[in-house]
């Protein structure tokens, strides 16, 4: 003999589903993905630029500070390019965590 309680369960399990949506998932506007994968390649394009630059200044303070003389320009030099390498590697492990935080986006 069933109870009450476990009959009311169960009919509220199986009528949940068919009033509240049990996963909702981002998705793009028809039309927009286009524009969307446009604007990441230009982030990604810029990314790569200012990791190029931030490799070249540091290496250009750690070449000056060595030129006259400076020991702390050419510790900022060395700084710089070990920033620089942990900023690449953060920028290519990054993703992949929070993707593994959030997965596929479904709430």
């Amino acid at each position: 003999m069933t109870s009450l309680p476990v009959v009311a369960s169960h009919l509220v399990g199986l009528l949940v589903p068919l009033v509240i949506p049990l996963e909702v998932c981002p998705k793009a506007p028809p039309g927009a993905q286009k524009y969307a994968d446009d604007v990441m390649g230009y982030v990604l394009w810029g990314v790569g630029i200012v990791f190029f630059l931030g490799l070249v200044i540091a290496i250009a303070a750690l070449v000056a500070g060595r030129i006259v003389n400076m020991p702390h320009a050419t510790k900022m030099g060395i700084v710089g390019i070990v920033m620089v390498i942990v900023a690449a590697i953060a920028y290519v492990v990054a993703p992949g965590i929070v993707d593994g935080i959030l997965g596929n986006g479904c709430i």
